[in-house]
């Protein structure tokens, strides 16, 4: 069942990334000049209804909501990693799969890349973990400091 539940989903949001024109390099472009906010309203949208969703979920005990520890090391390498790639390509990874799905086959590079980046990062993980852990920032108390601890539910979950 959650297997269905996960395929009908995917598939609405790649229909509404379609009706929305996100899947287009143009589209993708003119976000990234400013000249067309659309993208940046669909994601504020996606975020914020994913945000009410899984609070309810939350507060309802159907999932249980964790986090880590901030790490410079992660958001810096993770941020150059995801930009770099989006600004090669034209599309971020969810966008490449729904514009190859619509017959843009300029996404394939991505995805070959996505997955080429996805088998490398597997085999330098033992490293790259270590690295990760040793630049993790926890608050005074020695725990995990997040949005969540500070701010109500959905609000941290949206951020």
């Amino acid at each position: 069942m959650n297997t269905i539940m996960g395929l009908l989903v995917g598939f609405l949001f790649g229909f509404l990334l379609q009706k929305g024109g996100v899947l287009k390099y143009e589209g993708q472009q003119s976000a990234m000049q400013l000249r067309d906010l659309t993208m940046f309203r669909f994601m504020i949208t996606a975020m914020v209804v994913g945000a009410i969703g899984m609070y309810f979920l939350n507060t309802f005990g159907i999932i249980t909501l964790t986090h880590e520890p901030f790490s410079i090391f992660g958001v810096v390498v993770g941020g150059l990693v995801f930009g770099i790639g989006w600004s090669l390509l034209g599309y971020c990874p969810g966008t490449a799969v729904g514009a190859l799905g619509e017959g843009q086959l300029d996404a394939i590079f991505g995805i070959i890349g996505l997955i080429t980046g996805s088998l490398v990062y597997s085999v330098i993980y033992p490293q790259a973990s270590k690295l990760y852990e040793n630049t993790k920032i926890f608050n005074s108390n020695g725990g995990n400091p997040s949005l969540y601890d500070i701010m109500p539910g959905w609000l941290a979950v949206t951020l």
